[in-house]
């Protein structure tokens, strides 16, 4: 673990007009992935809205390292079915965990990304300093898919003993 900057928390927070798979709804979960790891959400029964409200962890070595979020809908006798998928780069995110920020007030918005054939935002995403902490709120338009979109929020955690940012151009 000597190469860990930090933790990224991912906070889950619901899907929106999710993609019917069964045969009037669906019951979907969300992977994430990035390099090696692969953490999932749990499944929502016959839901096309579903809340998850869950948090995923996953430990950060390359800042560059988009994650992949792809969602399914969980089938008992067959294999799941593939809901759509959404890349998102953490770049303008680390970016502003680089920068000094602690006399900011709390709600400042650091950056805003816009969405564009690049990037799978569905809207424009604010990077926010919010009680000592850089927060960024995603509304992610699921690709390869008829609809959906899934809402997560970005969070950032040290720890004692990581590299951190300080080594990092």
């Amino acid at each position: 673990m000597e190469d860990l900057i930090g933790l990224l928390r991912i906070h889950i927070k619901r899907g929106v007009n999710l993609a019917v798979r069964d045969v009037s709804t669906s019951d979907p979960y969300v992977v994430v992935k990035m390099g090696h790891q692969k953490l999932k959400t749990r499944v929502i029964k016959k839901d096309i809205n579903p809340e998850w409200n869950e948090e995923l962890t996953l430990s950060v070595t390359h800042p560059v390292v988009p994650f992949l979020l792809t969602v399914y809908d969980h089938d008992t006798f067959t294999k799941d079915d593939k809901m759509g998928d959404a890349e998102f780069d953490l770049s303008p995110y680390i970016e502003a965990l680089k920068m000094n920020l602690e006399d900011l007030p709390s709600g400042t918005i650091i950056t805003r990304i816009h969405p564009c054939r690049q990037n799978c935002l569905a809207e424009d995403s604010c990077i926010t300093y919010d009680d000592g902490k850089i927060v960024q709120n995603v509304v992610l338009r699921l690709r390869h898919v008829e609809c959906g979109e899934v809402e997560l929020q970005l969070q950032w955690i040290d720890l004692p003993g990581a590299k951190g940012f300080i080594l990092i151009n």
